[in-house]
């Protein structure tokens, strides 16, 4: 099997800072470091490292090659990444010393791609394989029914959290995966509890409280933190999510794939950096050993 995420490609600009700047504040960064992010860069990464086979469908702009080769290296198949005559998106990440940030998006090339491009991807795929997707690109709705369609598995991260892109893309999806504010954030808006969405599964990570995974028949499993320091908090989520797709894709159980999602994002919040600092399978496999 195989996963084809439609995602976003950022520049990570990530300044070390004493703390948050406050309105008006000017604040000297103690540091300055440029990696690779992006909501679905990182999911790429990922489920990749996690030993997935793992095509990312994007864009990028001009000058902007050496995103490709990184991707490459870690292996995720790119021949689905585009090169827009736009800037590739990026953002701009305080980093504090608890390891909280704060992050400020420019969408730029996530935006600009058409929808052609997800059509001759999805056209390679076969029946079981799995759509990623998130919310920094254009395009959710018509992708994840599009995938339906072929007979895709559809997973979707509702982030960032926007009401309305997640109404319009509830029917077409068969995992919904929320961290535990937009889980808040939804219910409040539909009116609504968790249990009584009509999606087959739900994931919802809840930081140091661990995750949980349910279906519509009612099985759960679930996945306690572990505990470790935490340096830099940026790109854990979807480290988790890329994992447990993985996992899912590779045919474990959802117990066994929270649990590896879940070593895996443990040891990324150990250190600085987005896709780059997201671990291997090998690093993983020896966390959960110890």
């Amino acid at each position: 099997m195989a996963i084809y995420n439609f995602g976003s490609i950022n520049i990570d600009h990530f300044y070390r800072v004493p703390h948050f700047p406050a309105p008006g504040e000017t604040l000297a960064a103690e540091n300055y470091v440029v990696g690779l992010g992006g909501k679905g860069a990182n999911q790429s990464a990922a489920a990749a490292k996690a030993g997935a086979t793992t095509y990312h469908i994007g864009g990028i702009g001009p000058e902007s090659d050496w995103i490709v080769t990184r991707l490459a290296e870690w292996g995720v198949k790119t021949r689905h990444i585009a090169r827009i005559e736009m800037a590739t998106g990026h953002a701009i990440i305080n980093v504090d010393k608890t390891g909280e940030n704060t992050i400020v998006l420019f969408a730029g090339a996530n935006r600009a791609m058409p929808f052609s491009l997800i059509e001759s991807a999805l056209a390679e795929a076969m029946a079981g394989d799995t759509l990623l997707l998130q919310n920094e690109t254009a395009h959710q709705a018509e992708a994840a029914r599009l995938a339906r369609t072929l007979g895709l598995h559809v997973t979707y991260s509702a982030a960032p959290f926007d009401v309305s892109a997640v109404r319009a893309i509830l029917p077409h999806i068969t995992l919904l995966a929320l961290n535990a504010v937009e889980a808040d954030q939804l219910c409040r808006a539909l009116n609504t509890t968790l249990d009584s969405l009509d999606v087959p599964e739900i994931l919802v990570t809840r930081g140091a409280e661990g995750a949980e995974w349910r279906d519509r028949t009612g099985q759960r499993a679930f996945a306690n933190a572990h505990k470790v320091t935490a340096v830099d908090t940026t790109g854990a989520g979807d480290t988790f999510l890329g994992y447990f797709a993985a996992g899912r894709d590779m045919g474990l159980t959802p117990a066994a794939a929270l649990t590896r999602a879940g070593a895996a994002a443990s040891l990324k919040v150990t250190r600085p950096g987005t896709a780059d600092a997201i671990p291997r399978a090998a690093e993983v496999d020896s966390f959960l050993a110890q």
